[in-house]
């Protein structure tokens, strides 16, 4: 008699400051390692090694954009002739909280739970002793894995379909090739939860670089493994029957993938000749355009969005934190490249470096603001995650570390500074996205977009929605944004009260209504804007620091005063969620 297998792989996502679960109805980031793991799992499927009499199921999950049915999966798990196995994938430092409360109520029902991803990585790669959250976990009985399963995960169902699940896994040391491994796809109903159905896919893992504050050189290595162009083209062509063709191509640095020059020829034949549509957004480091046909190569290939990371514009600041590659005189040389081919950039910047205060900030955000063709920037706080140089550094020095992992997102500060409280670190970090993201500056980005030929600049107008949105509308960074926030009463972390029924519907009526006004408010603002800039027949020959081509090889960034954002600045402007405290 067959028995049914179910494979339930779980994404999950994280608690905003109020406790409540961050999720949309529609999300913007796709998870690539759910992607890679819903492949392999079919591949094991296909082959059959779990025994020709059991039925597997795989079942898939991303939080951010999913309400998590615990108790259906737990009925499904324990019916008669089921059995199964929880993996969460890919799980973040930040989300590793919310993975631990969702893994204790199947725990409870006695089913296999398995966590792995960058936190667990992360630690055990970098740590001398296993941390607590990681030890407690294990004793609630909670399997832990390390590494990348690619060559592993059917070793790993075995023996949670034989209840021989062992505490700890660790593959840290056997990282896979990547060549002809199963391809990252996701099932179309999975993907279409994405805003623009934009799907993933790693060509490469790896990176070559020495930054402090990284975790990707610890946990995939420095050594560039890359996928093959007729990975690629399967991937892409796989994607095409589905009705699937823009990409988050997620490799750290995709300009440091080896094979880039193969992969990017195999694209634009498949574009060319085959009429193919694809778009990627790929993220790059600040030399790429030193590398020949590069820039040129990823727009034939349908490159329209790049993200960079600038991380600061202080070079003794890149030069402690192990970002030498980063050369400050040649930013706005890279960034001009680019928008010869009409790519959207993007640049992360950095907020907390050990010399950083208030005021440095706020004058960096003027140098990005009037030196640099920048269209969109991510502020960040400068975080140690586990796995990364900086956090080692300090859990060894005995240095305090916020205990929360949950705070560990990239937008609360961790730790303690040398020259700023924790107060003075966030107001740097909220006014750094105020002093960008002004209808002063946004009129300007409009008018570069103009004057590097194109006729319309409606197309920055859902970028903006997005940035200026996210921050000042809902209240999350961007990259935890999406369309229409959702919430339920009975998902708050349990160190919250639970709010009474009635209380709740009340703060949700006011938080949709302020939503809904405030987007609405913005997209007018912008669309008005949008159309002034359009009009003026100045736009097409509109000339700024930004756009002047630098003096030979290098520029000279100019010092500029110290800005202070505050009763100067364009707060009246913003809409923000009313207060959620009960």
């Amino acid at each position: 008699m067959n028995r049914s297998f179910r494979i339930v792989l779980i994404k999950p996502s994280h608690y905003d400051d109020e406790g409540y679960v961050i999720r949309w109805l529609r999300s913007s980031i796709p998870s690539n390692t759910l992607a890679c793991l819903y492949t392999i799992a079919e591949e094991v499927k296909t082959s059959g090694r779990l025994g020709p009499e059991v039925d597997l199921a795989i079942d898939v999950y991303d939080e951010i954009n999913q309400r998590i049915p615990v108790q259906k999966i737990i009925r499904q798990l324990t019916a008669d002739n089921v059995s199964g196995v929880i993996c969460f994938a890919g799980v973040q430092s930040n989300q590793y909280p919310r993975a631990i409360d969702l893994a204790r109520p199947f725990r409870a029902a006695g089913l296999p739970v398995m966590i792995g991803g960058f936190h667990v990585s992360g630690c055990l790669s970098m740590l001398k002793t296993v941390p607590e959250d990681l030890t407690s976990a294990m004793d609630e009985g909670i399997t832990l894995v390390a590494g990348e399963v690619e060559v592993r995960f059917g070793d790993l169902l075995e023996d949670a379909l034989h209840g021989r699940l062992k505490p700890l896994y660790n593959f840290l040391d056997d990282l896979p090739s990547l060549e002809g491994q199963p391809m990252p796809i996701l099932p179309v109903e999975a993907v279409s939860r994405n805003v623009g159905r934009v799907t993933t896919f790693d060509a490469g893992r790896g990176c070559p670089f020495e930054c402090s504050f990284c975790t990707i050189i610890n946990v995939q290595g420095r050594k560039s493994r890359w996928r093959t162009a007729d990975d690629v083209e399967a991937i892409i062509r796989e994607n095409y029957k589905r009705g699937l063709n823009c990409y988050f191509i997620t490799d750290d640095d995709f300009a440091r993938n080896r094979n880039w020059e193969a992969i990017l020829d195999r694209i634009i034949l498949l574009r060319e000749r085959d009429k193919i549509r694809v778009s990627l957004l790929i993220q790059v480091d600040t030399a790429c355009h030193r590398l020949p046909r590069f820039i040129e190569k990823a727009a034939q290939a349908g490159c329209k969005k790049v993200f960079i990371g600038l991380e600061s514009v202080n070079r003794e600041t890149l030069k402690e934190t192990g970002k030498k590659q980063n050369n400050v005189e040649e930013y706005r040389a890279m960034l001009q490249a680019w928008r010869k081919v009409h790519a959207v950039t993007y640049a992360g910047y950095i907020i907390g470096f050990p010399n950083d205060t208030y005021e440095s900030v706020m004058r960096d955000v003027e140098v990005l603001k009037q030196e640099l063709p920048l269209d969109l920037v991510e502020f960040f706080v400068l975080t140690p995650l586990p796995g990364s140089e900086d956090h080692q550094i300090l859990v060894n020095e005995g240095a305090w570390l916020d205990p929360d992992m949950n705070k560990y997102d990239s937008e609360h500060p961790c730790t303690t500074h040398s020259k700023m409280s924790h107060e003075e670190w966030m107001r740097a970090y909220r006014d750094a996205w105020k002093s960008f993201y002004t209808f002063e500056h946004i009129e300007t980005i409009f008018r570069r977009r103009m004057a590097d030929g194109e006729k319309k600049v409606g197309k920055m107008i859902s970028q903006m929605i997005w940035f200026r949105g996210s921050m000042f509308v809902e209240g999350v960074h961007p990259l935890q944004a999406g369309i229409f926030r959702r919430k339920h009463r009975s998902e708050r972390r349990s160190s919250f009260p639970k709010e009474g029924r009635l209380v709740f519907a009340w703060r949700r009526a006011r938080e949709i209504g302020s939503s809904l006004f405030g987007m609405a408010a913005l997209y007018w603002k912008l669309y008005r804007l949008s159309k002034k800039v359009e009009r003026d027949p100045s736009s097409k020959t509109y000339r700024d620091r930004a756009l002047t081509p630098p003096a030979g090889k290098s520029l000279s960034l100019k010092v500029l005063p110290t800005v202070s954002v505050g009763a100067t600045s364009s707060e009246t402007d913003i809409q923000k969620v009313p207060s959620q405290s009960s």
